[in-house]
């Protein structure tokens, strides 16, 4: 049983949602060692009381359960599988937990090696951007055996509120794919839609006041479209990362041979708003193509 009593909680990667997740963690009462490439990053959340560990195994040697919350499926594979990594250097019985948005090959091949030393290797893939990290109602996928689940709920159930088993390793990596699917093709119409309503002369305040009620609302649609109108395109969810994640997808569907029109138009769409310099801006910034 997990609780604050006696379980040590690590996490890795303190950005822009890892920090407010990370803090509901600590704000619960669990003791929280932190590691992060860029320490100062991290200094808001030490003067609340966590520890910093100076490396990876010094935190992997020190905690149950260990969370993981990086940019790209390179920095997972080296973070949990160098020699210097959370599976060289974990205890068995360690519970971890791979949030990040990664390969769903990489998830398994991760719960196989973790298997073999003892190690429940969980992937928690989430929805939900810097607005649900920070009010702790993030959408979590997981994938891996259902014990490991079980046992880690009351710390997911601290950073989110729509929390589901999918099935075996890489089931949860697999449902963020059809999750980004949805919001690609969702993002070109929404701006679509804004780029229209503005050409003929409409309130955008208006406009979203009045579709965000119908068919057309939508998550994209109340959270971003008022930062569009803002000209607010500051990173809940970085531009990059976003093509990271259609790259991924696109992987993936090519595997399975499904064919995803939409998804290529859209990872084809935020290539160019990157190529443009809006890479670390948020995914709201695809935007500015349709103003041109």
């Amino acid at each position: 049983m997990i609780t604050t009593k006696n379980t040590t909680v690590g996490f890795i990667g303190i950005g822009v949602m890892g920090n407010h997740m990370a803090r509901h963690i600590l704000n619960a009462g669990y003791v929280l060692h932190i590691y992060s490439r860029t320490r100062s990053k991290t200094q808001d959340l030490c003067q609340q009381g966590a520890v910093w560990q100076d490396s990876i195994a010094q935190l992997a040697k020190q905690c149950q359960v260990i969370i993981t919350m990086v940019g790209y499926p390179t920095d997972v594979e080296s973070i949990y599988m160098d020699s210097d990594g959370i599976l060289e250097n974990a205890g068995s019985g360690t519970i971890t937990l791979d949030m990040t948005t990664s390969r769903p090959d990489l998830a398994a091949t991760l719960y196989e090696t973790g298997q073999k030393k003892g190690i429940h290797c969980l992937d928690a893939p989430v929805t939900g951007g810097d607005i649900g990290a920070k009010n702790a109602t993030l959408s979590i996928m997981v994938g891996g055996e259902v014990e490991g689940f079980t046992r880690i709920l009351p710390i997911l159930e601290l950073m989110g509120k729509n929390i589901h088993h999918q099935g075996p390793a890489g089931s949860g990596q697999h449902t963020k794919m059809a999750n980004q699917i949805a919001i690609a093709a969702g993002m070109v119409a929404m701006c679509e839609a804004l780029s229209y309503a503005g050409k003929a002369g409409l309130s955008l305040e208006k406009v979203i006041e009045n579709i965000g009620q119908g068919a057309a609302g939508s998550w994209s649609l109340h959270n971003l479209a008022p930062r569009i109108i803002k000209q607010d395109f500051s990173p809940g969810f970085y531009v990059k990362h976003f093509i990271k994640d259609m790259g991924i997808a696109l992987e993936s569907a090519k595997a399975m041979g499904l064919k995803t029109p939409g998804l290529e138009l859209a990872a084809g769409l935020y290539a160019q708003l990157a190529a443009q310099g809006s890479e670390n801006e948020g995914t709201q910034a695809l935007y500015k193509l349709f103003q041109e």
